[in-house]
C-alpha cells in the first residue's frame, strides 16, 4: 500500500471519527436535562414571590395617581414623571438586552431542525415583522376612530343647522308680530355664535379623542409584548437546576418590579375614569409569570427546554415581544412624548435632565440585570 493512500484512508477514518464525535455532542447538547433533586415547595414559593412582586411594581404607580389629585410640580408629580421616564428605559433595554440576544442565541442553537439553521438572521425577521403589524393595526385603529369621529361631526352639523331653521322660522314669525325690530336680529346673532362654538367643541374633541386613542393603542400593545415574554420567563424559572435557581429568582424578582412600574405608569396617561380597567390591565400583567410558572412545574418532569420545538417557540415569541416593545418604545414613548411634545419641549432644563436621566437609569439598571435574567 502506497504511502498517500494510506494518508487518505486515515484522514478519512478521522473525519468520520469527527464526525461522530460531533454528532453526539449536539445530541447530548440537545438531551433532556434530568433534575432529580427538583424542590417543588422552592418552585411554588417563587410563584407568589414574583405574583407579589409584580403587583407592587404594577399597582404602585397607579395608586399613587389615583388616591387624591395633585398638582403639577409636585412632589408625587415629580415621583410619578420619573418612575414613567424610567420605565421607558426598562422597555427598550428589555427589548434590546433580555429579548433580542435571547432569541438569536436560540435561532443558531445545532439542536433546532436544519431548515432553521440555513438562515442567520431569524430574529430580526420576526422582530420586524410584528413591528409592520402593529403599525398596520395603530393606523387601522385610529382610521376606525377618525370615520366614527367625522360621521358624529356630521350627525351634529345637522342638527345645528335644523336647529338654526327652526330658530329662522320662529324668528321671522315673532318679526311679524313685534315692533321691537332689533330684537330679532340680536337673537339671530346669539344663535349663530352657539353653533360656531359648538363645531369648534367637536373639532377639539375630536383631536383629543384621537390623541387618547394612540396612547390607549400604544399600551395595550405594550402589555401584549410583556405578556407574551412573561410566560416564556415563568416556564424558564419553574425549570432552571438548584444552582442557578436562586440567582435567577433574584433577578426576575427585579426585572417584573421595574417592567411593573413601566406598564403602571403607561397605563396612568391612558387617562381611565373608574378603577375596573386599570385593576383588569394590572391583574393581567400580575399573573402571567406565575401562569408561566405553574406551567414549568407541571411539566417538569416531561420538559426538554433543548428540544426543537422548545428552543423555536421561546426563539420566535422573543423576536415578536422585542419587535412589539422596540416599536412601542420609539414611537408612542419616546418620539410622541419627547419630540414632539410641545409641553415637554417647553418644560425647564431641571424638569428635561431629570427625566432623561431617569430613562438612563432604568435603562442601565435593566441591561445589569442581563448578565443574570
Amino acid at each position: 500500500m502506497s504511502y498517500w493512500r494510506l494518508c487518505l484512508i486515515l484522514s478519512a477514518i478521522l473525519a468520520g471519527v469527527s464526525a461522530q464525535e460531533a454528532t453526539t455532542d449536539v445530541q447530548d447538547e440537545c438531551a433532556a436535562e434530568i433534575n432529580h433533586d427538583y424542590n417543588m415547595s422552592l418552585r411554588v414559593g417563587a410563584l407568589f414571590i414574583i405574583f407579589g412582586t409584580s403587583a407592587l411594581g404594577v399597582f404602585t404607580p397607579i395608586v399613587m395617581h389615583r388616591i387624591s389629585p395633585y398638582d403639577k410640580g409636585s412632589s408625587r408629580d415629580w415621583m410619578l414623571t420619573m418612575g414613567k421616564f424610567f420605565g421607558t428605559g426598562v422597555i427598550l433595554a428589555t427589548a434590546f438586552v433580555h429579548m433580542l440576544p435571547e432569541a438569536l442565541a436560540n435561532f443558531g442553537s445545532p439542536c433546532l431542525d436544519a431548515g432553521w439553521q440555513t438562515y442567520g438572521a431569524f430574529a430580526g425577521v420576526f422582530c420586524m415583522i410584528s413591528s409592520f403589524a402593529l403599525q398596520l393595526l395603530e393606523l387601522a385603529a385610529v382610521s376606525n376612530i377618525e370615520r366614527i369621529r367625522a360621521k358624529k361631526a356630521a350627525e351634529n352639523m345637522s342638527l345645528d343647522l335644523e336647529k338654526t331653521q327652526q330658530s329662522s322660522a320662529s324668528l321671522e314669525t315673532s318679526s311679524t308680530d313685534t315692533t321691537a325690530g332689533n330684537s330679532p336680529i340680536e337673537q339671530q346673532q346669539t344663535t349663530t355664535v352657539c353653533v360656531d362654538h359648538g363645531h369648534d367643541h367637536v373639532h377639539s374633541a375630536g383631536l383629543f379623542e384621537e390623541e387618547e386613542a394612540f396612547k390607549h393603542i400604544g399600551t395595550l400593545i405594550l402589555e401584549l409584548g410583556i405578556v407574551m415574554h412573561s410566560i416564556i420567563v415563568g416556564i424558564t424559572l419553574a425549570n432552571t437546576g438548584n444552582d442557578e435557581f436562586i440567582t435567577l429568582l433574584i433577578a426576575l424578582v427585579f426585572h417584573q418590579f421595574f417592567e411593573g412600574v413601566a406598564l403602571g405608569t403607561r397605563i396612568n396617561d391612558m387617562n381611565i375614569k373608574g378603577w375596573k380597567r386599570p385593576a383588569l390591565m394590572g391583574v393581567l400583567f400580575i399573573i402571567m409569570t406565575p401562569i408561566g410558572c405553574a406551567i414549568g412545574i407541571g411539566i417538569h418532569a416531561s420538559f426538554n427546554p433543548n428540544s426543537s420545538s422548545s428552543i423555536l417557540a421561546s426563539a420566535i415569541l422573543d423576536s415578536l415581544s422585542a419587535g412589539i416593545l422596540l416599536y412601542n418604545a420609539y414611537i408612542s414613548l419616546m418620539s410622541q412624548e419627547i419630540n414632539q411634545n410641545a409641553e415637554f419641549r417647553q418644560a425647564p432644563f431641571l424638569r428635561k435632565f431629570v427625566c432623561f436621566i431617569s430613562m438612563y437609569c432604568g435603562a442601565g439598571l435593566m441591561a445589569l440585570l442581563g448578565k443574570w435574567a
